[in-house]
C-alpha cells in the first residue's frame, strides 16, 4: 500500500514541476551574430628581417620607441664586406678618369710627335721626287725617302689607334669600378636594418653580439595609432559575413566592456588546416591603450530585428515545432537566432503558452 502511495506522490511532484516550466513568447529585439576570435595587430605591423648573415654591431632604438620611415634600427658587422668596400673604393680612385690624365696625356704627345715625323718626311718625299724629275739623286735614295713616309705614316695611325683603345679601356676601367663601388655601398646597406613604416618599434628579440640570418626576424614594428582586428570565421559562417558588418569585440585587457568594430576586409583564401577565413575588422573608437597580439573575441552582427516573438531556444524542437500547454505539437517558422533566443515568424502568437520538451 506504500509503494502506490509514493508513486502518486511522485506522479503529483512531477506534474507540479511540468507545470512550471511554461514560458510565453516574449517581444524583443534580437540579433544574429557569428563568433569568431583573434588578434590585435598594429596596421601595417611586420616582422624586419635581414638579407644577409652577420653579428649584431649596434642597436639604434628600443623597444616601445618612435621611427620614421628610414630609420636605422640596427647595424650588421661583417668584416668581409667592409674590406671589399674598402678595395672597391680603392679601385674607383684608382680607375677614375682623372687619375689617368697622364696616360692620355702621353699618349697624345706620342700622336703629335707621328704626326710631325709624318708630315717632315712626307715633305722630303716631295723634294725628293723633285730631284728625281730634274734627273738629280738616285732610285735607291726615292724608294728610301717613300718608305720613311710610310713607316711614319703608319706609326701616325698607330698612335691614334693606342690613344683611341687606351681612351676607351680607361673609361670602361672607371665605369666598372663606379657600378663595383655602387654594388659594394648597395650591398653594405643591407647590414643596415631600416624601418619600413612611421610607426612603434614593438619587439627586438635579439641583442649586440648575436648571429644573425635572413630567417631570424630582428624586430616587429607597426603603426603607433591605428590597429587591425584579426579574426578566423568558420567557413560555414563566411558567406554571411560582409564588409561594412558591425562587430562587438570583447578582451581580458578591458573587462566587461564592449567595443564596436566593423568589418573591413575578406580574405577570400581558406586556411586549409583550420578550415577558416581571415577576417579583418577596424574599431570604431579605438580603446584608450592597446597592444599589438592582444587576444579578443567577437560577435560578428548579420542581422538585427527590433519587436520580434522570441521563444528561448531551448523550446524549439528539430528546429521547427514546439508544444503548447494543451499538449500539441505545433510546426513553426522560424527567423533570426541568438546563442538563447530565436524568432518566431508564423505558428505562434504572444498569447500562447508553451511547454518546454523533456
Amino acid at each position: 500500500m506504500v509503494k502506490p502511495i509514493l508513486f502518486i506522490l511522485l506522479l503529483f511532484i512531477g506534474s507540479c514541476t511540468w507545470k512550471q516550466e511554461k514560458i510565453k513568447p516574449s517581444i524583443e529585439n534580437i540579433s544574429e551574430s557569428i563568433y569568431a576570435s583573434g588578434m590585435v595587430k598594429s596596421e601595417n605591423q611586420y616582422q624586419a628581417f635581414a638579407t644577409v648573415n652577420g653579428i649584431i654591431n649596434k642597436i639604434f632604438v628600443a623597444e616601445g620607441d618612435t621611427v620614421k620611415k628610414g630609420a636605422i634600427i640596427l647595424t650588421i658587422s661583417n668584416e668581409t664586406q667592409q674590406l671589399n668596400k674598402d678595395n672597391a673604393a680603392l679601385t674607383a680612385a684608382f680607375s677614375a678618369i682623372e687619375a689617368n690624365k697622364g696616360k692620355l696625356e702621353e699618349a697624345k704627345l706620342a700622336i703629335g710627335l707621328a704626326r710631325d715625323k709624318m708630315k717632315n718626311d712626307s715633305l722630303l718625299l716631295s723634294r725628293q721626287n723633285t730631284l728625281w724629275n730634274q734627273n738629280v739623286g738616285t732610285k735607291v735614295e726615292l724608294e728610301q725617302r717613300a718608305l720613311a713616309y710610310q713607316n711614319s705614316k703608319n706609326a701616325y695611325y698607330s698612335a691614334l689607334v693606342r690613344f683611341n683603345d687606351l681612351k676607351r679601356q680607361l673609361n670602361f676601367n672607371s665605369a666598372q669600378s663606379k657600378n663595383n663601388l655602387q654594388i659594394s655601398n648597395k650591398l653594405e646597406k643591407d647590414y643596415l636594418l631600416k624601418s619600413e613604416i612611421n610607426g612603434i618599434v614593438y619587439q627586438i628579440p635579439l641583442k649586440v653580439g648575436e648571429f644573425v640570418n635572413a630567417q631570424l626576424p630582428l624586430a616587429v614594428i607597426g603603426d603607433a595609432k591605428n590597429f587591425i582586428l584579426e579574426m578566423q570565421v568558420d567557413e560555414y559562417d563566411i558567406l554571411k559575413v560582409k564588409k561594412g558588418l558591425p562587430v562587438l569585440v570583447t578582451m581580458d585587457t578591458y573587462k566587461g566592456q564592449v567595443f564596436e568594430a566593423s568589418v573591413t576586409k575578406i580574405n577570400p583564401l581558406m586556411n586549409e588546416k583550420s578550415k577558416t577565413f581571415l577576417v579583418e575588422a577596424q574599431f570604431i573608437i579605438t580603446p584608450k591603450t592597446i597592444y599589438p597580439n592582444t587576444s579578443f573575441e567577437a560577435n560578428i552582427v548579420v542581422q538585427s530585428k527590433k519587436k520580434a516573438l522570441l521563444i528561448p531556444r531551448n523550446y524549439l524542437m528539430k528546429d521547427n515545432k514546439v508544444i503548447k500547454e494543451n499538449g500539441d505539437t505545433v510546426t513553426v517558422k522560424t527567423g533570426l537566432k541568438d546563442y538563447q533566443k530565436v524568432e518566431i515568424l508564423s505558428g505562434l502568437t504572444a498569447a500562447d503558452q508553451l511547454i518546454k520538451p523533456l
